[in-house]
């Protein structure tokens, strides 16, 4: 039996009876595609299928992936990895505890057995294992540490993992490896894929050496191995950066069988239009910054072209004169001339296309910094020379384009339409009229990863059990312990282990990535929790609530 969970009108979550039903099931989408389907995330229990709906609509994708066989165990890949273990993790006593075993006996039952890479997620390059020795199933950590070293070899529930990059958690950490997880100079960068083999090995210590070498591995290093388009003449001086100015794009979807999430611009239309007004492609990158303050000079002749956020441009000639320029629309640079976007009346994020596009390499597949998986370029500093690309033929540019008119600003409440789910049944009737009739203010920890709300009264949950860890979409409203949401924006982790209650509707992203700190939102409920169970062979039907 299959159950059928919505996430958005381009998403939903399948959820199936246990790990070998969503292996078998994420196995027959890979082998057979459904027209449309554009990632995949499997975890413990689910799988997020995300689509285009213009390719499949939503009542024909649960046909379909209904139909599907999920009694077949799934087929274990050839590959084996060996990763050798210093176990002198900091949990290892208490693991031991845990379980009454003693911590010998944990280091023998965790290399005795043989584990496969079930699904990947949380952080690039960090592999679920499963297939481990059924008694050592611990809990994860009741307060999750604010880091985690690389290289820390943890257990939670049934798995086993890896971090690959130091970070937060709340894994029971048991040892240390000197092996990389993830290396962007490898042709595969994720050390583990879904469907390895892996076998732990014990080793009596690490040297120095190698845990630098953990550390080294582990580091963002952002360097792609692909080259950038041939720069031309021209290019672009920085000045000031601002508060952050990213290169971004449309993002990298098809990642996530590296653990990878797709990132992207955080308002992928004002993108779109900056592109559309300089001649580029739809997907080229952009500069995209944060509350103004960007400062560049044009080096030879240049287009470019400012959306977004309701900003002051300032254009200054070499000869020194000055005077405001207007966005959305197509701006000559002569060699010399300075152009600063200043601090945005409405809106957060102001985009910056040049005609040809930044000759930037890309990184697996696109040229978007992920501030939380640490992928991509790095983050513009002053005195960087952006080179430009010769133009292609064809690069024609736009006529000038009308601003949108509803940027959020501080001082007024910003709507957003939501789609309950996937899992608004985790929650209590009041929390549901709450999340919709409560205003909610965004806090000073919000970034690129997620809108920090606060509200004066809390969520409620009525199951409190924990949720296997699932995947996450854009525009997720998760519910921490606190009751207190965390909108998911574009950097958000691929797979999180707090209950969604519902998501930001597509329409709505792009507003919901120009909300500045300190405004407050109120969401608009458009999609009530409607999910529905299939069975081998026949249609959709509701799950009563």
């Amino acid at each position: 039996m299959m159950r059928f969970l919505p996430v958005n009108f381009n998403a939903l979550l399948v959820e199936l009876e246990d790990l070998e039903q969503t292996l078998a099931l994420m196995a027959s989408l890979k082998s057979e595609p459904i027209a449309g389907i554009e990632e995949l995330v499997p975890a413990a229990r689910t799988i997020l299928v995300q689509w285009r709906p213009s390719a499949c609509t939503g009542p024909e994708l649960v046909r379909q992936i209904g139909q599907r066989d999920v009694s077949a165990r799934a087929q274990r890949g050839s590959t084996l990895v060996e990763i050798p273990v210093h176990y002198k993790g900091e949990d290892l006593a208490e693991v031991a505890q845990l379980l009454g075993l003693t911590p010998q006996e944990v280091i023998q039952r965790h290399t005795a057995s043989e584990y496969t890479v079930a699904f990947t997620g949380f952080a690039p390059g960090f592999a679920y294992l499963s297939g481990g020795d059924p008694s050592l199933n611990v809990p994860r950590r009741s307060t999750p540490r604010t880091r985690i070293p690389a290289g820390s070899v943890g257990l939670a529930g049934a798995f086993s993992g890896i971090y690959p990059q130091a970070s937060p958690g709340g894994w029971q950490i048991i040892g240390v490896t000197p092996s990389a997880m993830w290396d962007l100079a490898r042709e595969q960068p994720a050390l583990l894929q879904p469907g390895y083999r892996v076998q732990f090995v014990a080793i009596e210590a690490i040297a120095m050496e190698a845990i630098k070498a953990i550390a080294m591995a582990a580091a963002p290093s952002r360097m792609g191995r692909a080259s950038p388009q041939a720069p031309g003449e021209s290019a672009l001086e920085i000045h000031s950066p601002g508060l952050q100015t990213l290169f971004q794009d449309l993002g990298r979807v098809g990642q996530a069988g590296q653990g990878v999430s797709a990132s992207g611009a955080l308002d992928q239309t004002s993108l779109k239009a900056a592109n559309r007004l300089v001649g580029n492609p739809s997907n080229s990158a952009c500069l995209e910054t944060a509350q103004g303050g960007l400062c560049l000079s044009s080096r030879g002749d240049t287009v470019v072209a400012v959306t977004g956020a309701d900003a002051t441009l300032t254009l200054q000639s070499a000869e020194g004169g000055s005077w405001q320029v207007a966005r959305y629309q197509p701006l000559a640079l002569a060699d010399g001339d300075r152009l600063s976007i200043g601090q945005p009346k409405a809106g957060l994020f102001t985009y910056l296309a040049v005609r040809g596009g930044f000759a930037v390499a890309p990184v697996l597949g696109s040229c978007s910094t992920d501030t939380l998986a640490h992928v991509g370029p790095l983050p513009i500093a002053a005195g960087d020379l952006l080179a430009v690309c010769s133009l292609l033929h064809g690069a024609v540019v736009g006529l000038p384009e009308l601003p949108p008119e509803d940027l959020p600003t501080v001082q007024e409440v910003v709507v957003l339409d939501v789609v309950l789910g996937p899992r608004a049944d985790w929650f209590t009737q009041d929390a549901l009229a709450l999340l919709q009739s409560q205003l909610w203010q965004v806090t000073p920890q919000s970034n690129r990863i997620g809108l920090r709300l606060q509200g004066v009264e809390k969520l409620a949950r009525s199951v409190n059990h924990e949720l296997p860890s699932e995947g996450t979409a854009w525009g997720a409203i998760q519910v921490p312990p606190s009751g207190q949401p965390v909108l998911f924006l574009a950097d958000h982790p691929l797979t999180g282990g707090y209950p969604v209650i519902g998501c930001v509707a597509t329409h709505h992203l792009g507003r919901a990535g120009q909300i500045a700190v300190n405004s407050w939102l109120r969401f608009n409920i458009v999609r009530a929790f409607e999910p529905c169970t299939v069975a081998a062979g026949d249609s959709a039907s509701p799950t009563a609530h």
